[in-house]
């Protein structure tokens, strides 16, 4: 199993913050974790709050523990919040399920995934798509 380079990673943290100061969006983080939910590399840009760090790592730590992006665990926490309240109470990351990250992949092959706060879930979610597009990696 390959994972997301450090110099993936700088590409789509990169790219995922320059698209949100294209769009004007309020100060971002973004957290790229390798497959086993290691961190590879987080930023926070000046002006974002304390948590914003914590809050991506989160939401990327929920996409790789449960194997998809976070927009579909947002909707499956709010169907059955008492099991992944379960699952956030226990797991040994962070488990934020929020709209937000998404998995970084190559072919069928999860590299690692990354999760972005400081806007909305559809700005945080737009964000580290464009970055991971421009490093020529896919996503699911």
């Amino acid at each position: 199993m390959s994972n997301v380079s450090l110099e993936q990673a700088r590409v789509i943290v990169d790219n995922a913050l320059q698209i949100a100061r294209e769009k004007g969006f309020r100060p971002m983080a973004v957290v790229v974790i390798d497959s086993a939910g290691h961190p590879v590399l987080s930023l926070r840009e000046d002006g974002a709050s304390h948590l914003r760090l914590e809050i991506a790592a989160g939401k990327a730590g929920a996409s790789i523990g449960m194997g998809s992006n976070s927009r579909v665990l947002a909707k499956r926490a709010a169907e059955m919040p008492g099991f992944f309240s379960a699952i956030a109470s226990t797991a040994s990351q962070p488990f934020i399920p929020q709209t937000g990250a998404v998995l970084i992949v190559q072919g069928e092959e999860v590299m690692g995934a990354v999760g972005a706060s400081g806007g909305t879930g559809d700005e945080d979610e737009m964000i580290v798509i464009g970055g991971i597009e421009a490093a020529g990696l896919s996503y699911r």
